[in-house]
Order: C-alpha cells, then sequence, then structure tokens
C-alpha cells in the first residue's frame, strides 16, 4: 500500500489544504512569522507519514508517525 493510499495522510493533506486557506487571511505582518510556522507545521505532519512509511523497519516507521 502506498503512503498516499493511507486515510490518516489523505487527511493531513486537508488540513495542510485547509491551513493554508485560513493563513492566507493573516496580516501581512504575520507573513515570516506565525503563518511560516504554521504552514511548516501542518506540511511536517503528512510528510512525516510518507517519510515514515518508507522506512523498512517497524519501528522507525513507528517513530516518524509518533513525530507526525
Amino acid at each position: 500500500m502506498k503512503y498516499s493510499e493511507l486515510i490518516v495522510w489523505q487527511k493531513a493533506m486537508d488540513l495542510v489544504t485547509d491551513i493554508d486557506q485560513i493563513t492566507v487571511t493573516f496580516p501581512g505582518e504575520e507573513r515570516y512569522g506565525l503563518t511560516s510556522q504554521i504552514r511548516r507545521a501542518a506540511v511536517s505532519i503528512p510528510s512525516n507519514i510518507a517519510k515514515g512509511h518508507g522506512r523498512n523497519l517497524t519501528g522507525a516507521y513507528f517513530n516518524h508517525l509518533s513525530i507526525a
């Protein structure tokens, strides 16, 4: 099974889209502060799921899921 078929990864990607839509309404002075930090945090969730899924060791996979 590909990581992109995992429901948790799909929901995490939906969260990224939602965060992008919400943060675009933030004030301009927050663009490189709070907005950037929130967006990077959201992107890290599906990224860690995908990275962990590519690991051959169950322990490493679970570690990346716990980080996500």
